[in-house]
């Protein structure tokens, strides 16, 4: 049993991501924030260094301070250059570090405050240091005399309080843009996850484990077979009953097309028909077809299609049709019969002898209403069950009022090996066409059956008095459903045929109608039933 957890499962991934969003984002403006100060503090030192060099050119500074700047022209400059350049401070300084210039003239002719040692040896210098203004960000450079001789140096500075300024300018669009990227963090973690809690239909996880938990019990369970199919046609769930009865197993996401071929079944699976309890045929089977559409909060999901396996139901309630068939015309014989002998009773008990004799002798004459019996079927049809089984149909056919003849071509060598495919096939085409002689026009109603053994292939005759296949259904009343009449007392109709041609050509046979009839005429269907009969029928 699955622990249900004190928190949503949607809500614990929206507080996840928005904790790594926020934390991302204090990283980055951190990371930010350090690598701009030190950007602009490298910034403002090159600056510094530059002005420093430009000074350190000035002819008429390099000119005074090798003269010991009697008219202190250096301080004059100097503050100029200054004022120009935003610096705070500029200063020039002899050999020794004794200032020639500074913004506070008091200070003029002090050593400067800060090691002067590296500018006087030759080298440039740019660094942070205080001094007497501050903390600043300066660039130092030699002052060359005319023969090359390092006369003194000049250092130039920025205050480090405009670099701390300029940062926070910065800081402040940086903060902006991280905060518009924290909030659009957690709109869009909000959004995840709203789409995940759709996707699994407000579910949690310890609820889904549970549904495919209970899902492979029930789909694997069940003695029907279950097919659910997606909005797009494939394969979602196929369990192996399902399987079994379409002799495929499918992987998922396979398309549902490809389970059956081209009929009324593949149409129910690719969505392309409805079906209420729809009677389909696959391979051999009879199948109970539903197909229900799937739809959860106005959503469509698809459809899951269940498949009932009737094989057997339908083969024994042909059967017992037929038996209830020929009992209703041995009833209706025997009440005939017992009228008759009733009727002879009382002539005899009256002493009407001639009459009872007359009585007996019409009784012999009269053919009508008579049951055809196994053993008046033609010689050639040695196999009991065949014949058996062609004489119970003639029953049936006269109950209809239709006559079945048996051809007098007819010659089946042998006994049948496979009485189940026989039946199949030559019960459905003489049932087809007792129906098609029962309700046309022609007058007798006549269904002749022709059976031919060579060697173990069998090869069927059947042609009826009925009105033909109407234009266009030749072909079209083996699929499935498929019929030329409505369907009575909640009976399936349009699959016969269709598992008798079925049947066939499992056995690489095959039935057709060769003439649909029509005008009057009635249908004539041939089919061939290779290794039906046993081997004595080769010899």
């Amino acid at each position: 049993m699955s622990v249900r957890p004190r928190i949503p499962f949607a809500r614990q991934v929206l507080i996840l991501q928005v904790g790594v969003v926020v934390v991302v984002a204090c990283l980055g403006y951190g990371l930010v924030a350090w690598m701009l100060d030190g950007e602009l503090r490298d910034q403002y030192g090159q600056r510094a260094l530059t002005v420093a060099r430009a000074v350190a050119v000035d002819p008429q500074i390099e000119a005074a301070v090798a003269a010991g700047d009697p008219g202190h022209v250096v301080q004059d400059r100097a503050e100029r250059v200054r004022i120009r350049t935003g610096a705070l401070f500029v200063v020039v300084t002899d050999r020794h570090g004794i200032r020639y210039s500074h913004p506070t003239p008091s200070e003029v002719g002090r050593r400067v405050s800060t090691d002067p040692s590296e500018a006087l040896a030759g080298h440039e210098v740019v660094n942070v240091e205080r001094g007497t203004l501050g903390l600043s960000a300066r660039g130092k450079v030699p002052l060359y005399g005319p023969q090359g001789r390092v006369l003194g140096e000049v250092s130039v500075g920025f205050d480090a309080g405009a670099i701390d300024r300029e940062l926070d300018h910065l800081l402040r669009d940086l903060t902006l843009f991280i905060a518009g990227a924290v909030l659009l963090g957690v709109l869009a973690s909000a959004a995840i996850g709203r789409r995940l809690k759709r996707q699994t239909l407000g579910l949690e996880p310890y609820e889904l484990t549970e549904l495919v938990r209970e899902r492979e019990a029930v789909l694997h369970g069940v003695g029907e077979g279950v097919v659910a199919v997606d909005t797009a046609g494939r394969v979602a769930v196929c369990n192996d009953e399902a399987a079994r009865l379409l002799g495929a197993d499918p992987e998922r996401g396979a398309s549902a097309a490809g389970l059956a071929p081209e009929g009324a079944l593949r149409d129910v699976l690719t969505g392309g028909r409805e079906a209420a309890n729809l009677f389909v045929t696959a391979g051999e089977r009879v199948l109970v077809v539903n197909r229900r559409e799937v739809r959860r909060d106005g959503r469509d999901l698809g459809a899951v299609v269940t498949l009932r396996d009737r094989t057997d139901l339908e083969t024994l309630a042909r059967e017992l049709d037929s038996v209830s068939t020929l009992f209703d015309a041995l009833r209706a014989q025997r009440h005939e019969y017992a009228n008759r002998l009733h009727t002879l009773s009382g002539l005899l008990q009256l002493g009407h002898a001639e009459e009872a004799a007359g009585y007996l002798g019409a009784l012999m004459d009269d053919e009508v209403g008579r049951l055809p019996a196994a053993e008046e079927l033609p010689d050639p049809l040695t196999d009991p069950y065949l014949r058996a089984f062609l004489a119970a149909k003639s029953a049936v056919a006269a109950e209809k009022g239709v006559r079945l003849d048996i051809g007098s071509a007819s010659y089946v060598p042998g006994r049948v090996a496979e009485p189940l495919d026989v039946t199949t096939v030559v019960g459905n085409l003489v049932d087809n066409a007792v129906e098609a002689a029962r309700l046309g026009r022609r007058r007798p109603a006549r269904v002749e059956v022709e059976l031919l053994g060579d060697g173990r292939d069998l090869h069927v005759t059947v042609a009826d008095s009925g009105d033909g296949l109407p234009d266009g259904l030749r072909e079209a009343v083996f699929d499935d459903g498929v019929s030329t009449r409505e369907a009575a007392g909640g009976r399936s109709r349009g699959l016969g045929l269709g598992l008798a041609r079925r049947t066939a050509r499992a056995r690489d046979g095959d039935v057709a109608f060769v003439d649909p009839g029509g005008d009057g005429t009635g249908a004539v269907a041939v089919a061939r039933l290779p290794g039906v009969l046993g081997a004595e029928a080769v010899r």
